[in-house]
């Protein structure tokens, strides 16, 4: 066996992307987008006196029902998940794009344990509520992710730069509104804010998918 050299030990790892990895977890992004919508869809009919304008998602995922939106919340925190390890992955930027991973991570990380908590919409006051707290650093881990992934995804194309700063200002604008609605129109505005998360979520799903492409 011969002796590792100096010379060995500072030769850098190859390293090869895997186009079925990306492909796959590009792939379940879209379904966790897909799941949580279908969830929540599913929800509005099954649970009893639900009214999808006023009543919150937050509202279908407390009680006899919650089973349904927590599927979907579970799928769409994995789909975040599989695309933080696949900018881990593949690796487009600096600093800001390593930021972005974190925050996908946390977003994902976020999303689940709201849906694990169950302390949301039946009024549950008992030991410590963090709800709210979630939903902060839900809207925080939205926000840096759009723009700390945008100079890294340029790399790809310029559109995807553009797209997810248009996505992190749309979001920066809209999400602070949800706390100063009326209660009777909250429902349908939160659901607005998930699609805009659902763009982030696709965007950077096409992106890995069509670089999934590109290497075949």
């Amino acid at each position: 066996m011969q002796p590792t050299t100096q010379t060995d030990r500072q030769m850098p790892a190859e390293v090869a992307e895997q186009p079925f990895l990306l492909r796959a977890l590009s792939l379940l992004a879209v379904f966790g987008c897909i799941a949580l919508s279908t969830s929540i869809l599913i929800a509005d009919f099954v649970v009893p006196d639900h009214d999808w304008i006023a009543d919150t998602i937050s509202d279908l995922g407390a009680g006899r029902y919650e089973f349904i939106v927590d599927i979907g919340l579970y799928a769409f925190s994995a789909s975040l998940i599989g695309l933080a390890i696949l900018a881990a992955h593949v690796h487009l930027g600096k600093w800001d794009w390593s930021v972005g991973i974190i925050a996908l991570m946390v977003f994902g990380l976020l999303v689940f344990l709201i849906g694990a908590r169950n302390e949301y919409g039946d009024n549950d006051s008992d030991g410590w509520v963090v709800h709210i707290y979630l939903v902060y650093g839900l809207g925080v881990a939205m926000t840096v992710a759009c723009f700390s992934l945008a100079r890294g995804a340029a790399r790809a194309s310029p559109r995807y730069r553009a797209i997810l700063i248009a996505i992190g200002g749309l979001w920066v604008a809209s999400a602070p509104v949800f706390f100063f609605l009326p209660t009777d129109i909250d429902g349908i505005y939160e659901r607005y804010l998930g699609a805009v998360s659902f763009a982030l979520v696709l965007t950077v799903a096409h992106l890995f998918y069509q670089r999934a492409k590109q290497l075949e």
